[in-house]
């Protein structure tokens, strides 16, 4: 048994349970809410002919008209697709046909705005690429597309990928809220996806994480997010912030969906030679590995280093380690060396550095008459232009653009140092770590604090406790060392906002942590919707025809 624990994890777990909505999986004749559907419902309606594409897409923008900007004003997406009922009508003439694309025939889905669209601007948030429109999809964007998914809208960002203090916010979307709560954000930078799935404008979203930024969006939202194993994902068309640590991955309410999305955004890219270079191939189908006795006889670490940040966060915690425990896992603490407990400063070299190459390259694949220089993009940026409109670039993040125009870029040194020793050095330690506590995965509360008061409240205005700096850190491990991490919901606050949990181990271990994510989900059976984005009329669907 696990030493150390604390004793109100049960009481964390009922009001989290209290405070969720449970449902069973429904038996073919019966309906089911579309914001409790999941990509296998809607196939499953769509296979019965008691739904289609367009009743479907046009359900989700019935949500968003309702929702995004009236309502609770989530201010989710940048772009809505206007073909996309067309693209549907496409798609159902294919099914009418027996021509089924993929696994998401028909579904639509919800693109972070910096995945490259040939026929929707791709801007990464910033409004000087207000009208940057690709020459090509990106490569994650044609597999989806090829699986039969149908782009519904893109997301707002963190501009460029980075918050610096204002998560969810960018010129060119504005402030991003949370629907659990409006007065508090959706983290970042990931922040519109997650939004935008937690209010079921979508049922699929797709995010990038550098630092946290699909994992933390996805546990403040109440979602499943997949950092996957970098390589796993191509990251040609798409927006970057640092090379050394982008990944792209799937955001979802369950671990199946996100599963299934994975399968198709994961093969190699020649295009991205980091894809080439993993000993073990992607995998179509993920959901095989889906499996509710996982977690029995598995061995696994706690990271309680990177908790006390908050005392709901850490007794929801407690409560999971109860419920692994109680399936048969075996929970030990794992030490981290004193070397990773301040992760971040391993990231920030490349963070500085890496930009103003690896952006400049990305530009110069875009049309005519856009910036081609970080130099030229923070000239636009501070232009009256864009300076005069009512959402302006975040100084903070401005200044970030700067410090990497005045850097010496990929030949810094220290740049070339951190990647070629202390990178390395991380990923070591991390499997040294886990080998010698002898785990199969590390677990850890995805962020220690729950999601913040929006930047423009006051300090008071809302209730917030977090008594860490950085509550990100524990997750930036992932990043560092290129391993893959899987956030799952482990209940809500007392104020209602979701938490989420973390399941960690080597590269490509993929299969594995979706065994113990889906095994950990349907244990305790938590599918959480948020009270200001309810059903509408006329979304319950039936699954079989009558």
């Amino acid at each position: 048994m696990l030493s150390r624990l604390s004793q109100a994890g049960g009481v964390a777990l009922a009001v989290g349970v209290a405070l969720a909505t449970t449902f069973a999986k429904p038996a073919l004749g019966q309906t089911i809410a579309l914001t409790e559907a999941t990509i296998d419902d809607l196939q499953t309606a769509m296979a019965a002919g008691t739904l289609d594409a367009q009743t479907l897409v046009q359900l989700y923008l019935d949500r968003i008209e309702a929702y995004e900007n009236q309502g609770p004003a989530i201010n989710a997406l940048i772009t809505v697709n206007p073909n996309a009922i067309a693209e549907a009508a496409a798609l159902d003439q294919l099914r009418d046909e027996g021509q089924i694309q993929g696994p998401l025939h028909g579904i639509p889905i919800i693109l972070k705005d910096n995945y490259d669209t040939a026929d929707l601007p791709t801007t990464a948030g910033s409004a000087v690429l207000a009208e940057a429109f690709p020459l090509t999809d990106g490569f994650v964007v044609q597999r989806l597309r090829s699986a039969g998914a149908i782009i519904l809208g893109k997301a707002n960002m963190s501009e460029f990928a980075l918050s610096y203090g204002r998560l969810g916010y960018s010129s060119m979307g504005g402030l991003t809220r949370n629907p659990y709560d409006v007065n508090y954000d959706v983290s970042g930078s990931s922040s519109g996806t997650a939004a935008a799935i937690a209010a079921n404008f979508a049922i699929l979203g797709t995010g990038t994480d550098t630092a946290g930024s699909i994992r933390g969006p996805a546990m403040v939202a109440g979602l499943v997010g997949i950092k996957p194993t970098l390589g796993l994902v191509s990251r040609s068309g798409i927006v970057p912030l640092t090379l050394s640590f982008d990944v792209a991955g799937p955001m979802a309410r369950t671990v199946t969906d996100a599963a299934i999305g994975l399968g198709v955004m994961a093969a190699p890219d020649p295009d991205d030679p980091r894809t080439l270079m993993g000993d073990e191939a992607a995998i179509a189908d993920y959901t095989q590995f889906l499996d509710e006795t996982a977690l029995t006889g598995a061995q696994v670490g706690l990271l309680r280093d990177f908790m006390g940040g908050n005392p709901e966060v850490d007794a929801l915690t407690q409560a999971a380690i109860e419920q692994i425990e109680a399936m048969g896992a075996t929970v030990v603490e794992v030490d981290v060396p004193e070397a990773l407990q301040s992760p971040w400063a391993y990231m920030a070299p490349a963070v500085t550095h890496e930009f103003k190459s690896q952006i400049e390259a990305y530009l110069s694949t875009l049309p005519l008459g856009l910036p081609r220089s970080l130099a030229g993009l923070i000239q636009a940026s501070i232009a009256p232009a864009i300076a005069d409109l009512p959402t302006p670039i975040n100084p903070a993040r401005l200044d970030g653009m700067r410090q990497s125009l005045a850097s010496q870029g990929l030949a810094d040194t220290g740049l070339l140092y951190n990647l070629s020793n202390q990178i390395p050095m991380v990923r070591q330690q991390v499997e040294d770590m886990m080998a010698e506590a002898g785990v199969d995965a590390l677990i850890y509360p995805t962020m220690s604090c729950p999601a913040s008061p929006l930047y423009t409240l006051e300090e008071g205005d809302v209730e917030y406790t977090c008594l860490v700096g950085d509550p990100y850190e524990a997750g930036y491990l992932a990043n560092i060392s290129g391993f893959p991490d899987i956030t799952v919901p482990m209940g809500l606050t007392e104020g209602g906002l979701p938490v989420g949990l973390s399941f960690m181990a080597e590269a490509y271990s993929e299969p594995r942590l979706l065994g113990y994510a889906y095994a950990y989900e349907q244990a305790v059976q938590l599918q959480i919707s948020p009270s200001t984005t309810p059903p509408l009329a006329g979304e319950m669907i039936d699954l079989e025809n009558d």
